[in-house]
């Protein structure tokens, strides 16, 4: 009989090997032959009875049939030589770089916004997004970032969009970025 873990499939964390079962047992008829012609038995005669020579094939012991790991598999094994996913082993791979991102963009503390960077990144494809927010009481400043953002814009050939309606809000999107500019549908407006 085989152990708890071989009952649900496991390989035994001890390393043992299954239990072989033995053969089924012959039948009861096989161990004590009845005769239809009449002829006494074992026990009356004091010796066996002749047994036909044409006997019937041996019965195979239940093998488990043996499962070979995939090509290329470098894990661990079971003890009956298949293979063993161990989900709690943390295999590390290369973190993925994105290609492309989503950057937000607000003026330093100097009230500067830096479009060279920013120039550099939305021809890598990134899209910016810049937040001109804190510059409430500087009316005159917002327009000239607003300027500089746009001249920026135009010398790497994209377009600039306000995605609020006070345009303080700016977005410009990367090279070979795709926008929808029919639905114009921003926030949760439609949704309400």
């Amino acid at each position: 009989m085989g152990s708890l873990w071989n009952f649900f499939g496991l390989p035994d964390p001890d390393g043992n090997p299954p239990a072989t079962t033995s053969p089924p047992a012959q039948a009861a008829t096989a161990s004590k032959p009845v005769s239809l012609t009449g002829a006494a038995t074992e026990e009356e005669t004091g010796h066996a009875p002749q047994l036909a020579t044409t006997a019937a094939p041996a019965l195979e012991p239940n093998v488990r049939s043996l499962r070979t790991p995939p090509l290329g598999w470098n894990g661990p094994l079971t003890p009956d030589g298949e293979a063993f996913h161990d989900l709690g082993v943390e295999r590390k791979r290369r973190p993925h770089v994105p290609d492309k991102a989503l950057r937000y963009i607000a003026p330093d503390v100097m009230k500067r916004i830096p479009t060279n960077a920013m120039f550099e990144r939305v021809l890598q494809g990134d899209t910016a997004i810049v937040d001109l927010r804190s510059l409430v009481h500087m009316e005159s400043h917002q327009m000239a970032c607003r300027r500089e953002i746009k001249h920026m814009a135009d010398h790497a050939r994209v377009s600039v969009f306000s995605l609020d309606a006070e345009d303080k809000l700016l977005m410009i999107p990367g090279q070979n970025v795709v926008v929808d500019m029919q639905k114009h549908e921003l926030g949760l407006t439609p949704l309400l």
